[in-house]
Formats: structure tokens, C-alpha cells, sequence
């Protein structure tokens, strides 16, 4: 349905180290590098994930009830991701674990260090 998603920052390097971390904990990689955004996909595919500078030149600002949800192989990586996020300066906003959404839908919230919430969700987990 989407071609891509993008997520308004403020500082790219600070960004780039986030996303980095977090969503190299989910297999992704950053695959574009420009002057004010940088790209993120699966290897050897298209970029899917912009954090980029606002166009109009202006300051970024947090979609409130804006959120990418990232797919996740497995619980253990969407422990990773939330560990490696918050290890590159996100904040916790929903430790990793069983959310009622489903018997089988595990998940973790990051706020990244602009504010934006982003979560990693794997829904092939067994409920323990």
C-alpha cells in the first residue's frame, strides 16, 4: 500500500545513529545518504524509511498519533531493536512485550530523539 514512509528530524547525525541502530536490529540498512535525510531498506532493496529534514525548510515536529510500525522476524528482535534504540538515544515509550491487539502480537515503542514514535512488531510470536 505505501511506497515509503518519511520522519521529520531536526539534527541528521544524531538521526542516522538511531535509525542505524534500531533498525539494524531489524535486519534493515541505511541505503541512501543525502544532504538532509537518509534512507532505510532491506538490503539490495529500495528505501522505505526517510528521516529527512522538512522540505519547506522549516522545523520538524512530532506527528501526534503518527506512528511507522516495523516488522519484526521475532520477540528477540524486537527486544533488539528497543535496546538498540534506546542505547542511540530514543526513549522508552512501551517496553517489549504482549499487547492486546492479539494472542500473538508482541511489540515495543521507541520515541526517537526528534520525538517520534516508532514500534517494531512481530506478529508470529507464540504467547508463552
Amino acid at each position: 500500500m505505501f511506497l515509503y514512509l518519511t520522519i521529520g528530524i531536526s539534527d541528521l547525525a544524531r538521526a542516522a545513529a538511531f535509525y542505524d541502530a534500531a533498525l539494524g536490529a531489524l535486519g534493515l540498512v541505511r541505503l541512501r545518504t543525502e544532504a538532509d535525510e537518509v534512507g532505510y531498506g532491506a538490503p539490495g532493496g529500495r528505501c522505505a524509511l526517510w528521516a529527512t529534514r522538512p522540505h519547506d525548510g522549516k522545523p520538524a515536529t512530532v506527528g501526534n498519533g503518527s506512528m511507522p510500525a516495523l516488522v519484526a522476524v521475532d520477540e528477540a528482535a524486537v527486544r533488539a531493536f528497543h535496546a538498540a534504540g534506546l542505547a542511540a538515544g530514543g526513549t522508552d515509550e512501551g517496553a517489549p512485550g504482549y499487547r492486546p491487539y492479539g494472542p500473538s502480537f508482541y511489540a515495543c515503542y521507541l520515541r526517537d530523539p526528534d520525538g517520534n514514535k516508532i514500534s517494531a512488531v512481530c506478529e508470529r510470536a507464540a504467547r508463552v
